[in-house]
């Protein structure tokens, strides 16, 4: 009868044992679960939502992405031991991408609005940038106040800084696009007067030597900063955010900034 009660206190024992183990490692599996950062370090790759947008976002001649924004993904990448994949995407819809992880952060010279701020985590600016009206250069000059774009119709990108600064200036005869650099487009090509683009890309796309020569920015409407968007309550904006911090103390951003002609916030 004792050996059998020995043999029952091991088996006993062993059960506790194992059970405190197992119980141990689902709480380390809950807690990666849980993790944003763990989820795209397990999987092996940062998918990086994006629209073509010089100087952010657009190919080289090797049709590889490059830009301000590209650059500095690919470091972060780095930094967090992933690989990096850059997916065009429905700007309009970039917060639904976001939470369904069909991407894993919005990226590409993205305001920061309530709208973000409210749906997403977003980092902190690491950019300047204004809305401006682009329009044919012989013609900006006629156009200086807000009052004075009432009667013009503009392209704007669906979902973007643009598109907001011309509903809250009233510029209500808009066509909207899917991308800036259509909005760009529609006024070379004389289908609107007039679009609102970031200041970024109008200065790096409009002007002599570029396919938009004839074209010029002009009023500027907004003042904002950039930022990346991640999914709510991601642990991934605090790395980014560290990240951010450590590129500006070493000189990373300043020379990105330097390279591409971006004003840091």
């Amino acid at each position: 009868m004792k050996k059998l009660t020995k043999v029952l206190a091991v088996v006993l024992a062993a059960v506790f044992v194992f059970g405190c183990f197992a119980a141990c490692s689902n709480a380390g599996k809950t807690e990666d679960k849980d993790s944003d950062l763990a989820y795209i370090q397990n999987k092996g790759k940062l998918v990086v939502g994006m629209t073509e947008f010089a100087p952010m976002d657009y190919k080289d001649e090797n049709g590889e992405w490059t830009g301000f924004d590209a650059e500095l993904g690919r470091l972060f990448a780095k930094e967090i031991g992933v690989d990096i994949e850059f997916l065009i995407i429905d700007w309009d819809s970039k917060i639904t991408e976001i939470e369904t992880k069909a991407v894993d952060c919005a990226w590409n010279g993205m305001t920061i609005t309530d709208e973000l701020l409210n749906g997403t985590s977003v980092s902190k600016p690491y950019a300047q940038n204004q809305q401006v009206v682009v329009m044919k250069a012989d013609k900006i000059d006629n156009y200086t106040t807000v009052e004075s774009l009432k009667d013009l119709t503009f392209a704007v990108e669906g979902g973007s800084a643009g598109k907001d600064a011309a509903e809250a200036n009233g510029c209500f005869k808009t066509d909207v696009v899917t991308a800036q650099s259509d909005a760009l487009l529609e006024v070379k090509s004389g289908s609107v007067d007039a679009c609102i683009i970031d200041s970024t890309m109008a200065a790096s796309m409009t002007g002599e030597g570029t396919d938009y020569a004839d074209l010029k920015a002009g009023l500027k409407l907004v003042d904002e900063q950039y930022g990346i968007s991640f999914r709510k309550g991601s642990d991934v904006t605090e790395k980014m955010n560290e990240f951010l911090d450590k590129c500006k103390a070493d000189g990373t951003l300043q020379k990105l900034a330097d390279k591409y002609n971006i004003t840091l916030a």
